[in-house]
C-alpha cells in the first residue's frame, strides 16, 4: 500500500474558523410539511444528497439524475438555512474501489449549495459482487481498526478534503459484531486519523450509546477517549429492542442516557458548530410535528450549555 502524503495536517484551531450554526435536523420525507411551517426553529438543516437523486451506477453518461420534488424542498431550505451534507454512499473504508464520481457530484453539489462542512461515515457500504465493488450491503458496515486500514482511509479522506472545498467530518460507526484482535481502539482510531488528515469528527452520541448496550462498555469513557477538539458536529437519535438487542433504528426521541452523553460532549468540545436530531420517517406518526419540536428544543437547551 502507498505511503500516506506528507501534506500538513489541519490543526485543532483551523475547526474553529468553521461557523458555530447551532441545532438542526437531517432531513426526511415526512419533515416536508414541518420545514415549511416550523424552519425558524432550526439553525440549519442536514441532507443525505444519495436520496435526492437517482443513481444509475458507475460510468453511466448520466449517472446522477434529481428527483424534482425533492429538489423543491431543499431549494425552500437552501434559501433560507445553510444545508449541511451528510453522505452515505463514499463508501470510503471498502478496500478495492472508491467512487471517484460520487465525489465529484458532491464537489458539484458543494459548489451550488455551498456547505459549512459535509460528512460521511467511517465504513464500507459496497461488498464483493461479480465485479467486485457492485453490490450495496444496504448497511454502513464498521472497518477494522488497524494501521493498514488507517493508512487507506487516510488517503482517501485526503482526496475528499483536495477535492470538495468544505470541511470533511467522518461518523463513528454502529457495530453489532465485535472484530477480535484489533490493533486499536475506537476513539484511538478516530484521533489518530483526525489528527493525520485534518478531517473532523461527526460524532453521533447514539450510535456509542448503542454499542455500549450491546457489548457492555463506558460511554462516558468512550467520549473521554475521544479528542473531543475535533468533534465538529454531534448526531443524536432514538433506538429501540429488538431480539435481545439495541438498535440503532432511528425510532423518535433520544432516550436519557443519550441527554446525558450530549450534555458530556457539548461541555468538552470547544469547537463543536452543530447538534442535529434525526430520525427515520416512519416514526414521524410517534413523534408528530410537536414531538421533533421538544427534540428540537431540548438539542437547543443544550447547545446553548455549552462552553
Amino acid at each position: 500500500m502507498s505511503t500516506l502524503s506528507s501534506t500538513a495536517p489541519a490543526p485543532a484551531a483551523s475547526l474553529a474558523e468553521i461557523p458555530r450554526l447551532g441545532v438542526g435536523v437531517l432531513y426526511n420525507p415526512s419533515l416536508a410539511g414541518f420545514l415549511r411551517s416550523d424552519l425558524e426553529l432550526l439553525d440549519y438543516v442536514a441532507v443525505i444528497p444519495d436520496r435526492f437523486w437517482t443513481d444509475r451506477g458507475p460510468g453511466h453518461p448520466a449517472r446522477f439524475e434529481e428527483i424534482g420534488p425533492w429538489m423543491e424542498v431543499l431549494g425552500h431550505v437552501a434559501e433560507r438555512r445553510p444545508v449541511v451534507s451528510h453522505s452515505v454512499g463514499m463508501s470510503i473504508g471498502s478496500a478495492e474501489w472508491f467512487d471517484a464520481e460520487h465525489l465529484e457530484q458532491l464537489a458539484r453539489w458543494n459548489r451550488r449549495f455551498r456547505f459549512p462542512w459535509h460528512s460521511d461515515h467511517l465504513s464500507f457500504a459496497r461488498v464483493a459482487g461479480e465485479d467486485a465493488h457492485s453490490v450495496a450491503a444496504g448497511i454502513a458496515c464498521p472497518v477494522p481498526y488497524d494501521g493498514e486500514v488507517l493508512e487507506m482511509v487516510a488517503e482517501r479522506v485526503e482526496r475528499v478534503l483536495s477535492t470538495v472545498a468544505a470541511p470533511f467530518l467522518l461518523e463513528n460507526n454502529v457495530y453489532y459484531v465485535d472484530l477480535p484482535e484489533q490493533e486499536m481502539t475506537e476513539p484511538e482510531f478516530l484521533n489518530r486519523l483526525s489528527e493525520r488528515t485534518g478531517c473532523g469528527l461527526l460524532l453521533d452520541v447514539h450510535n456509542v450509546y448503542v454499542n455500549s448496550v450491546n457489548h457492555g462498555f463506558d460511554p462516558a469513557a468512550f467520549i473521554d477517549a475521544l479528542a473531543l477538539e475535533r468533534v465538529v458536529e454531534v448526531h443524536i437519535a432514538g433506538g429501540s429492542e429488538m431480539m435481545g438487542m439495541y438498535t440503532d433504528s432511528h425510532a423518535g426521541p433520544c432516550p436519557d442516557p443519550v441527554w446525558e452523553l450530549l450534555d458530556r460532549v457539548v461541555a468538552g468540545a470547544p469547537n463543536l458548530c452543530g447538534i442535529t436530531f434525526e430520525f427515520e420517517e416512519t416514526y414521524f406518526p410517534r413523534l408528530g410535528a410537536e414531538g421533533v419540536r421538544e427534540q428540537v428544543r431540548l438539542a437547543r437547551a443544550a447547545w446553548e450549555r455549552r462552553r
